[in-house]
């Protein structure tokens, strides 16, 4: 039985405009007027309209009306904002819809990092002043800073979130990324993963923004998304939106902080690892509860049990570590040249769904196209 309804009102990386990162979420089963949850707000109203003529039905008239919803109606029902980061693909959508609909008092949700940087653009400068901190007349957005010592936030009466910080390659301005005295070069330009949870269900699925892969990175930060994710797959968790920016081939040198089939793959690789593991670990526990009391001979004293890492796991114990999970590979951006055989998203996640089946993890992944309704 299904929990989400994710419909991709955008979902390349640029940079054609009429196609970036935008998601309305909801609960499955319940109207869209009941309330949205826009995940990023690359693309907005354009979109929107263009979408309500390709699919009609997926959206329909609301309760009580014979007509189909206009975009500004169907905008007017978005209960908040989920931004991973501030790059205007990611946010463009917000900014012009912004002082257009009826929203009043929006939430827009995001770290800090990402809401000081919302918060420069409607400063007057480049957008009129339509956010602010608190609830002000005359100005649609509140910003709401989630951090990742949070845990679960709720967003709406039927959604929580739970952020955790990734990394997006380096950044060029030293304001927008805090240096550690662990970094080894510049630091990473800052952005979220997002842990969506139906809180009547308990169910979750894990979205990612932009995201570079551990093994380029100078801050890795993927592994401990990775390692909360792992005892949830995939009773609890069994979606993961994650982005695969640029097809097979491309340089390191050049994915400016995104993913590639093969990157993505590891990434992958890791999570299934993590999966044995934490599932290994759950094993071993129950062993010691089923065997506290009873005549089993217990370990010598001063030895523990040692519990089981991923770094114990081998090959062999990932195959099918990641069955039931879907990936839908998100962010494929534009072929500008038209130099590929076919839409760009199916031909990055085709590339990736070879190198999963070669590695037998286990997962499904799609290919995220504009306008299609995922439930979940």
């Amino acid at each position: 039985m299904a929990t989400f309804d994710v419909f991709a009102v955008g979902c390349g990386g640029g940079p054609y405009e009429d196609n970036l990162s935008s998601y309305f979420l909801k609960a499955s089963g319940a109207p869209w007027e009941d309330g949205i949850v826009a995940l990023e707000a690359g693309s907005a109203l354009g979109a929107v309209r263009r979408l309500l003529g390709t699919h009609p039905e997926v959206f329909g008239p609301p309760s009580g009306s014979p007509k189909k919803p206009t975009p500004a109606e169907l905008y007017s029902w978005i209960r908040c904002y989920l931004i991973t980061h501030p790059h205007l693909d990611h946010l463009s959508g917000l900014v012009l819809s912004a002082g257009s609909t009826k929203c009043s008092s929006t939430p827009v949700y995001g770290t800090r990092h990402t809401l000081d940087v919302v918060a420069d653009i409607f400063s007057g400068k480049i957008w009129p002043a339509l956010a602010s901190w608190t609830e002000e007349p005359g100005k649609p957005l509140v910003l709401s800073p989630l951090s990742p010592a949070d845990g679960y936030v709720p967003i709406t009466d039927t959604f929580s979130v739970r952020t955790m910080e990734v990394s997006h390659g380096p950044s060029s301005s030293p304001s927008l990324a805090q240096p550690t005295p662990s970094s080894s070069s510049s630091a990473p330009y800052k952005s979220s993963a997002f842990f969506v949870r139906h809180d009547p269900s308990a169910r979750e699925l894990l979205f990612f923004g932009d995201v570079e892969p551990d093994a380029l990175s100078s801050h890795p930060q993927n592994r401990e998304v990775w390692r909360t994710a792992a005892p949830k797959i995939p009773d609890v968790l069994s979606a993961l939106f994650i982005e695969c920016s640029w097809p097979a081939g491309r340089p390191d040198e050049l994915l400016y902080g995104h993913l590639s089939p093969a990157h993505l793959a590891d990434e992958l690789t890791v999570l299934a690892r993590e999966v044995v593991a934490s599932r290994s670990r759950s094993r071993a526990d129950s062993d010691e509860d089923f065997g506290s009391g009873s005549d089993r001979e217990a370990p010598p004293r001063g030895r523990k049990r040692r519990r089981r890492s991923d770094s114990d796991v081998n090959e062999e114990d990932v195959r099918g570590a990641l069955a039931g999970l879907r990936v839908f590979v998100i962010h494929c951006k534009d072929d500008l040249h038209e130099t590929l055989n076919g839409p760009i998203h199916d031909v990055i996640a085709g590339q990736v769904r070879a190198l999963v089946e070669e590695r037998a993890l286990g997962a499904e992944v799609v290919a995220v196209e504009q306008g299609m309704l995922i439930s979940i």
